[in-house]
């Protein structure tokens, strides 16, 4: 029986608050005077390069309450409000409650949730009694907005990439050992006329990552916005150690899938470019060629593969390309330039009136080349 592997990690995206609106202040009947409003908890959103993906800071905020209503007096009639409880969290950040309602989300910084309003302060449609403010747990997840993501088993070359093509504040792990990557890294690529596109690198899935193996696949929660997927393999395909199987680099597409449709079946409709890395090794050229044969008659290949092989929708995938990311930085820069054209492309269906045939579009010298590359594969973007 295999035994379930768990690797730990100190990246929080993700954290369970207990929070309480304060209290309202108390009226005063003898001369109708009305209680303060009791301080209420939002969310509010702020930029902190430092903690822009991490959350751990925000568990010291268990049990945070909003300040007291200030009660009625016959010197002032109108009690004071209770001072307001901030919790600050960085853009892109989603509240939902215990039971999994939407509270509000954070799109940028200043934006504000109101996740735990104040107690009403008494009143004469309260019997001047004040109220007890909500009090509940909350969670605030962080989910990333990235033009693109970066998806693949442990040591498919993911980092290197990153490290290749992008600028990026945080410096990628690279080692010849699995789960480098403990966290989402942000990296930026730039063009030179100053065009930007975000790309995130994920940390390794493995092989039923769904059943919590490896680090799980939680952290696929930053792909849900991302708009186009950068599925990495290793040519030589992929064995997490000698206790586990060997897996080719079809069965490692075809695992890969299998796991994103397995956390959001609507992953595996996004637009996906499949990079087969480590191309500067032995009889890659051939594997590579050979697993290209595999995805053009996929349908045929699918029946003779064990079915907790198969995933029930495949992947959109635009287009197939070898690289080496680490010694050849001429097939990086194609990926470079494929990814924005792909990106292009998708925005541009997503903005056209009329749904049209991508491969109809004529624009550009450099999408006929990318559509020419795809015809080389008799690849359709669909």
């Amino acid at each position: 029986m295999n035994r379930t592997l768990r690797i730990k990690h100190n990246f929080i995206d993700a954290v369970r608050l207990y929070i309480r609106g304060g209290p309202g202040g108390a009226g005063l009947p003898k001369y109708g005077g009305i209680g303060g409003q009791g301080g209420n908890v939002y969310v509010e959103g702020k930029n902190d390069p430092v903690k822009l993906y991490d959350l751990r800071s925000l568990r010291d905020l268990n049990g945070l309450r909003g300040g007291n209503g200030g009660a009625s007096s016959q010197f002032s009639l109108v009690g004071r409000n209770g001072k307001d409880a901030i919790i600050h969290a960085p853009p892109s950040t989603v509240c939902i409650t215990e039971a999994g309602t939407l509270l509000g989300e954070i799109y940028e910084e200043g934006d504000r949730v109101l996740v735990a309003r104040g107690g009403d302060g008494g009143s004469p449609t309260n019997g001047f009694m004040p109220q007890l403010g909500e009090k509940h747990h909350v969670k605030i997840i962080i989910k990333t907005i990235s033009d693109v993501s970066l998806v693949g088993f442990p040591n498919a070359g993911k980092s290197t990439l990153l490290k290749a093509i992008a600028r990026s504040r945080f410096k990628p792990r690279i080692a010849a050992y699995p789960f480098t990557t403990l966290s989402p890294l942000m990296g930026t690529l730039e063009y030179p006329d100053l065009r930007t596109i975000s790309i995130v690198d994920l940390p390794g899935l493995i092989e039923m990552a769904h059943a919590n193996r490896g680090l799980g696949h939680s952290f696929l929660r930053h792909v849900e916005r991302t708009k186009i997927l950068l599925i990495m393999i290793d040519v030589q395909g992929f064995q997490l150690d000698h206790k586990n199987p060997y897996r080719t680099p079809l069965e490692t597409f075809l695992l890969l899938n299998k796991e994103l449709e397995l956390y959001d079946p609507l992953l595996v409709y996004k637009p996906a470019m499949v990079l087969i890395n480590k191309m500067d090794t032995k009889n890659a050229t051939a594997i590579y060629d050979r697993l290209v044969h595999d995805l053009q008659n996929i349908k045929d290949v699918l029946p003779t593969l064990p079915e907790e092989m198969r995933p029930k929708q495949l992947l959109q995938v635009q287009e197939i390309a070898g690289v080496s990311a680490k010694k050849n930085e001429k097939s990086v820069a194609y990926v470079k330039d494929r990814i924005r054209v792909l990106l292009d492309l998708y925005t541009d269906e997503l903005c056209a009136e009329n749904a049209t045939d991508l491969a109809t579009v004529d624009n550009s010298k450099d999408e006929k080349l990318f559509l020419n590359k795809l015809k080389e594969h008799n690849v359709k973007l669909v």
